[in-house]
This record gives C-alpha cells, structure tokens and sequence, in this order.
C-alpha cells in the first residue's frame, strides 16, 4: 500500500436524491479497471459534522444546490480498489429534496469536485445500473430498492 489514505477508513455521507424512478450521481471512469460506474454526489464528514451536514456542505459545494427534507436511508461499508489503490469507506446514504425544482427538469447539472476538477451529474434511472455500469458504494442498489415504496 502506498501513502497513509489506502490505510484509513474514510467515512462518507452522500444523498441520492431520488424522484420518479431516478437519482442523481456522478458517472466516473476507472481507467485501471476499464469500468463505468455511477456514485451519488457526496463526500468526506468532517471531524464535528454529522453525517446530514456534511450532505448540505458537499451539495453546495459541488453543484450549489440547497437541500432539505434529508432522510437517513441506511449505513454501508464499501471495500474496493480505485485507480489500483485500495480503499475502505463508511458510507451513510441519505435521500433529500433539492429546493431548486428545476434541478429536477435538466439532464446534466454542472459540478466542481473539491480538488476543482469539474464533473456533471446526471439523472439514471435505477434499472440503468445493470451490465456495463457500476453503480457504487456495493450494495446501494440494494438499499435503494428495499426502500422504494
């Protein structure tokens, strides 16, 4: 292992934002692995944040959105290796409402990772994530359809 980050557990917040069906993540690519994956927007809490407040930070953050109405969906651990290093993260997934209703209305929404590298966000649809695209942490998906009404 190279470097003290491959040797932490990082915890993590994200929001998945869901809305007819679908929620808004990140598509990545791993060029290492040759893999498409999806993550929902999120980050690192902060030592004296709660997992809740470090959503709100990181979604104004990254796509200046507002967020109310979060709901904690559920805790998971996620061991992988990304850009051949390994990692292990606590994830805390939250579901949420952007105030902004547009946001729901636009195909790609512009973001800025903290390291100021842009990205876009976009709305997939649950069955999207099948074959050929990844959706992560391991065992989202799962979540999200044990809690789907």
């Amino acid at each position: 292992m190279s470097g003290m980050s491959s040797s932490r557990i990082r915890a993590l917040a994200i929001c998945v934002f869901m809305n007819e069906g679908r929620i808004l993540v990140n598509e990545a690519l791993d060029p290492v692995k040759n893999e498409r994956f999806c993550r929902p927007l999120g980050g690192g809490i902060e030592f004296g944040e709660t997992g809740a407040q470090a959503v709100l930070r990181e979604l104004r953050e990254e796509i200046d959105a507002q967020v109310c109405n979060l709901r904690f969906l559920g805790a998971l651990e996620n061991i992988f290796t990304y850009l051949g290093e390994p990692g292990h993260e606590i994830v805390l997934v939250y579901d949420g409402e952007l105030v902004d209703d547009a946001l729901y209305r636009v195909d790609v929404i512009a973001g800025v990772e903290s390291d100021g590298a842009p990205f876009q966000a976009s709305w997939r649809r649950l069955d999207e994530f099948c074959e050929g695209l990844a959706l992560y942490p391991d065992g989202l998906l799962r979540l999200l359809r044990s809690v789907q009404p």
